[in-house]
Parts: structure tokens; C-alpha cells; sequence
């Protein structure tokens, strides 16, 4: 489904801890978890400038006129960034999805593993839109490229009673990278009709979008108004009090 291809990954060979790779305006290294610190070093070849300034932003990587950018989470956060890199750049925007996730508790300390656990969560494609919901007037820009990465990460958290109350005080201290098992290129929005389910009725519901996707409502409704905003689908009438979409008539 949706041309997704197993990747082989090529890793850079640049000091993680050099003056050059310690740029930090927000958004570089000094800020990173793990998580984004290994996808950038895989990603990197040869040649590639690490955290450069361009148009006064620090970039993760530069190859030529190509800037990639990997943001592991609120894809919202980068709309100004965007806007103003596409204008004279081609960016490729390189997003983690988490497929499968293990969490590694350690004591307050971090000095030792309480225990360790796979989350039962299951990540899936459609989740994405938990992020393009953000960026729904971005999706079209003939210079950018999404790239979605299927990956299993390790969640390390620490028992130090500080953090949320919902994980009882167990703080989240960072994610790792344990495998890219897929990926999924983005050139144009019309591509996100792949994840429309072909036993989805036409036309239908964000209920029935939600069944068909195994998302919860709430998803559903981000995933309806994100292909809505693209001009994917359109409203086409009610029943009863819930909105009914088809394919725009367009496509």
C-alpha cells in the first residue's frame, strides 16, 4: 500500500560533537533528542552541510540547493519556516511516524532499567494527519517533498516524580531510533488519496471514515478537513445531523 519501500539508510561520518554541529537557534542540536539527532545523521551523505544558516534559519542538513529539515513532531510549528524556505529553496521535510514504540523505564538516577515494555499501540499511516491537519496549505508547494518514515523508537522515561500525573510522576526524558522499517513520499496532496480505504462507502461520514481507518473520531474529523482544505473531498450534503464527503469531482 501506498508504494511504501523498504530503505537503506546511509550514515554520516561527521563528529556529533564538533563546533559546527553544536548550532542551536531552537532548533538545532543543542535542543535535540536522540530521535531526530540519529534520523539527521542517517540521512546525511557526503558533502552534506550540517546546521547552516540559510535565509536566517538553521537547516538540519544542506545538499546544494536541496535543505532538509527533520521535525519529529507539530509540523504546525514549522509553517512560517516553511513559507519563507520555498520561496527561493527546495526542501524535503522528513517526518518520523511511529509505528512501534518501547518504553524503558529507568530509576531517578538513570543510573539503572526498572523495567522495559512494548507499548500495545499500533502506529499507522493515517495518524499523520494528526500533523498535516496543520499544514494543509503547504501540501501543494512545488518544492516541497514529505517524507514519511515508518520507524520503531524506544521511549526512555525516568522515575523521578516529576513528571506528568497521568504516567504518576514518570518523567520522559527522550526517544530513541531503533528502525526505519518503511517510508512514504509526499510530492503533492493528491498522493494522501492512497489512504482513503477502498471499503470506505461513497459518499461518507467521519464516522464511517473512522471505521473504515480504525482512527478514533477526532482523527477522522482532522483527516476529512485536511483532505477537505486540499480540494481531495468535498462536502456533498448531511445525513442526519453528520456530514456526508465524497471525491472532489475534479479527481
Amino acid at each position: 500500500m501506498c508504494g511504501i519501500a523498504r530503505v537503506d539508510w546511509v550514515m554520516a561520518d561527521q563528529d556529533a560533537n564538533s563546533p559546527e554541529s553544536q548550532v542551536s537557534n531552537g532548533i538545532g542540536q543543542l535542543n535535540e533528542r536522540s530521535l531526530h539527532a540519529q534520523i539527521k545523521d542517517r540521512l546525511a551523505q557526503p558533502g552534506d552541510a550540517q546546521e547552516q544558516v540559510v535565509d536566517g534559519y538553521v537547516i538540519d542538513l544542506v545538499r546544494g540547493n536541496l535543505l532538509i529539515e527533520v521535525q519529529t513532531r507539530h509540523l504546525g510549528a514549522m509553517k512560517k519556516k516553511l513559507a519563507k524556505l520555498l520561496q527561493s529553496h527546495d526542501v524535503c521535510l522528513v517526518y518520523p511516524l511511529i509505528m512501534d514504540k518501547w518504553i524503558r523505564t529507568l530509576d531517578a538516577e538513570r543510573a539503572e532499567t526498572l523495567r522495559r515494555r512494548k507499548s500495545p499501540r499500533k502506529g499507522k499511516l493515517c495518524d499523520l494527519f494528526d500533523e498535516l491537519v496543520y499544514i494543509p496549505h503547504l501540501l501543494d508547494e512545488p518544492r516541497l517533498t514529505l517524507r514519511v518514515l515508518c520507524v520503531q523508537v524506544e521511549e526512555v522515561r525516568s522515575d523521578d516524580g516529576k513528571g506528568s500525573w497521568r504516567r504518576k510522576g514518570i518523567s520522559i526524558v527522550d526517544q530513541r531510533l531503533l528502525d526505519v522499517v518503511d517510508e512514504w513520499t509526499i510530492h503533492q496532496s493528491i498522493d494522501l488519496l492512497e489512504l482513503l480505504p477502498p471499503e470506505l462507502p461513497c459518499p461518507f461520514t467521519n464516522r464511517e471514515l473512522a471505521k473504515a481507518t480504525h482512527l478514533r473520531m477526532r482523527q477522522a474529523q482532522k483527516m476529512s478537513y485536511t483532505l477537505r482544505a486540499v480540494g481531495l473531498i468535498e462536502q456533498v450534503g448531511k445525513r442526519s445531523r453528520a456530514n456526508l464527503y465524497d471525491r472532489a469531482k475534479c479527481q
